[in-house]
This record gives C-alpha cells, structure tokens and sequence, in this order.
C-alpha cells in the first residue's frame, strides 16, 4: 500500500501504531473509514464494538490487520476508548492513532504522526486540522487549532484545542493520567487532554489529516447539553483567572448553552468558511 504524498518508509515502520475505533452499530461507516488509509507499511486497527446489533464485522482490506474487542454491553464512548487503551497497552503498542466510523483519513496520516511524535519525546498527544463534511461528502469549513502547545495552553477554552479523531496518543502517557474516563460525561477527549497537558505537551501539525463528518445522530448533536455541562466543569476546575482566553471561553460555552446547535453549525460555516485569495 503506498502513497506518493508521503515519504517511504520500510515495512513494520508503523508496528507500534494502532487505530483505534470505537464503533456502535453503523458497519458501512466502519469500513468506508478504515478504507480511507493508506501508508506505505503495514496498518493495525482495534475497533471497539460498543455492543453493537448485530455485532460489527471486520473489514477485510488488504495491508490491515483489524481486531475487535467486543463491549459486553453499550456502555458509552468513554467506556470503549477507555478499553481500548488498556487493550493497546496490554498487546504492546505504543501509539493510538484515533479515528470515528464516518470520518476519512488523509494518506500518509500515520506516518507523519509517528515521524513527529519520535522526533518529541516530551509531545503525549498530536493532532491535525480537519475539513468538515455533510454525509453526502460537501465540504463546510475547515478546523485548524493552533500548533504551538503554548498557544494550545493559553486557547484551550476558546476554541477546540484539538480534532478528537485525528489525535495520535502516547498509550503510556495516556494510562499515566487515568485514561479515559466516564466523570465528564460527552467531554472525555477534552478531560483528557487537559490532564495530559499538566504533565506533557500536546500539539498540531498544521496541515489537514482528516475530513470530519458531520453527523446528526452523533454526540455533538444528541448529547449537545450533557456535552456543554461536562465542559462547563472542565472549565470551572481548570480556570485560571489570569487568563483572559479563559474569561471568554466560559463566556462562550454559556453562549452554546442557549443557542440552538443549527444556529451554531450555521455560524461556523460563515466564520470558518475559505476567505477569497485566503
């Protein structure tokens, strides 16, 4: 499996990366997803089956080793990333690439994640920008967070400071700070990059990575209220007075709280959209 786009790189180059993916029902958007990569070595999948009916079936896609770890029940997202973790640590791997059954991966993706994160010892988790899509593939705007884990530290409020599924994680840095876990309930990427950042850096290569679909039976929209309260929280017990980014981040998140989520979609697009000559 190669790719022009990216640099070569010998066979068992990505041994220690996995993807993983947390999947409840939706097996068509499983393998669209996983058909998506391409690298120039070998893939290894984990696909977290969150009790899923009928259960998801492994895709059989040439270059890709695909595994399932089967949920004895539906038990939520936090729940199966959380396993998932602990199932990467336990067969060996040191990296877990992150991506979401609907989204679609650049080429090469894995091989430039691993390249920087070899290249930083002291970065626990890198993302990338995402193009937002519909279902039908039209593109609606683009998510760039800042590089710089700094500017990363100081915005972590304002705005997303990373693209959930396009996150590479150091699997020991992740077990270090608790992992995933259930106590910020739709919000359990942000309460764990923030307890990362206490300890480590995390970053962004700023370049796309991953076309993000937006799907309105996903958590973003259907939990859109338990979502707002968690961040809510993660802002209160994080909040640094000092911080000025952090006043209007908690400003702004009160604002989501009482604006309809099409409002909010609309408005994205018109901040977000490619400005002429931009």
């Amino acid at each position: 499996m190669t790719n022009a786009s990216t640099n070569s790189t010998v066979p068992g180059a990505l041994d220690d990366v996995a993807v993983l993916m947390p999947a409840f029902n939706g097996q068509a958007d499983v393998e669209r997803t996983l058909a998506s990569f391409a690298e120039d070595a070998p893939i290894h999948v984990l696909i977290v089956d969150d009790g899923s009916t009928p259960p998801i079936v492994a895709p059989q896609l040439t270059g890709m080793n695909v595994e399932i770890l089967r949920m004895p029940q539906n038990g939520g997202i936090e729940r199966a990333l959380k396993a998932g973790i602990d199932a990467l640590a336990a067969r060996g791997f040191r990296y877990a690439a992150r991506i979401d059954a609907g989204d679609l991966t650049v080429p090469g993706r894995l091989a430039k994640q691993r390249a920087y994160l070899e290249a930083h010892a002291g970065v626990a988790a890198l993302g990338m920008w995402a193009q937002v899509v519909t279902r039908t593939g039209a593109p609606l705007f683009m998510l760039s967070p800042p590089a710089d884990p700094a500017a990363i530290r100081r915005l972590r409020f304002v705005r997303s400071p990373f693209v959930h599924p396009s996150m590479m994680l150091r699997i020991d840095a992740v077990q270090a700070v608790g992992n995933y876990r259930v106590a910020y309930r739709a919000a359990e990427d942000l309460d764990l990059f923030l307890r990362l950042m206490e300890r480590y850096d995390c970053a962004n290569l700023p370049e796309q990575g991953l076309f993000y679909e937006i799907n309105e039976g996903g958590i973003s929209a259907t939990k859109r209220r338990r979502q707002i309260v968690s961040t809510l929280k993660l802002q209160l017990r994080y909040f640094n007075a000092a911080n000025p980014y952090d006043w209007l981040g908690l400003a702004k998140n009160l604002l989501h709280f009482v604006t309809p989520y099409g409002m909010l979609q609309r408005v994205k697009r018109v901040l977000y959209a490619p400005r002429a000559g931009g």
